[in-house]
């Protein structure tokens, strides 16, 4: 009896872009590497609705700024109705158009400029339920809320508790994204949060995309360590342990 190896989950992928060059080469790019199907293609965000209602794909690779139905309509139509997590890839960091696409429901914003290898990870980052960003995405968004003083809420100057106290809103984090902040701090999965807050999967991720954007970090780890340092609560927890 031959030892069975498990198959290795591919992630189905609908690509979105107005320019017809562009969509085939972000095929060639994502078709040729491991664990990745393209699985569709369209070229404005009506046409990605369809296909995300036909196909069922895990991930949508959406532009920004299409004719018709834009990019941040077709992210808000995917997400309401559940069809796949989204992607935004695009050439605009401006922190309006970052701030709408997020608000809208995508879970990761990346520039077209970034190497490939950026946005292969990227989609399977999104797959296992993470949230990339671009670190110059991240800047434009922290820039953007940070107070006359010119130091984001929270990390000290103009606005921010004298030493020894502790900012309500580090960074202008809400409540409940402070409380995935502490979760996320205490080890918890995506999934643990959500049952311990009384949330979704997918409420979850958004959450995150707007933690990470507005601490400017990249990633769980960094969230994690920058939620120590700033002495983020852990919802829960008693005070003594």
């Amino acid at each position: 009896m031959s030892d069975h190896v498990p198959a290795v989950p591919v992630v189905r992928v609908v690509l979105v872009d107005d320019h017809a060059v562009v969509r085939h080469g972000l095929s060639q790019l994502l078709s040729a590497s491991a664990g990745v199907e393209v699985v569709g293609s369209a070229a404005d965000g009506a046409e990605a609705v369809d296909l995300a209602r036909r196909l069922r794909p895990d991930v949508v690779v959406m532009d920004l700024q299409m004719p018709g139905v834009d990019g941040v309509q077709a992210t808000r139509a995917v997400v309401a109705e559940g069809l796949a997590e989204v992607l935004v890839l695009t050439s605009f960091s401006d922190s309006e158009r970052i701030v709408a696409a997020l608000d809208a429901g995508a879970v990761g914003y990346l520039l077209k400029d970034a190497d490939p290898d950026v946005l292969v990870a990227g989609v399977h980052a999104v797959s296992r339920g993470e949230s990339p960003l671009d670190p110059r995405a991240a800047r434009q968004l922290l820039g953007s809320r940070q107070p006359s003083g010119g130091r984001p809420p929270g990390t000290g100057g103009p606005g921010v508790p004298p030493p020894g106290g502790r900012a309500s809103t580090p960074a202008g984090l809400t409540r409940r994204e402070l409380e995935v902040l502490g979760l996320v701090r205490a080890g918890l999965a995506n999934k643990q949060i959500a049952r311990r807050l009384g949330i979704t999967d997918r409420t979850v991720k958004a959450h995150l995309t707007r933690v990470y954007a507005a601490i400017g970090v990249v990633d769980r780890t960094q969230a994690a360590l920058w939620a120590e340092r700033q002495g983020v609560e852990v919802p829960g927890a008693s005070s003594d342990t």
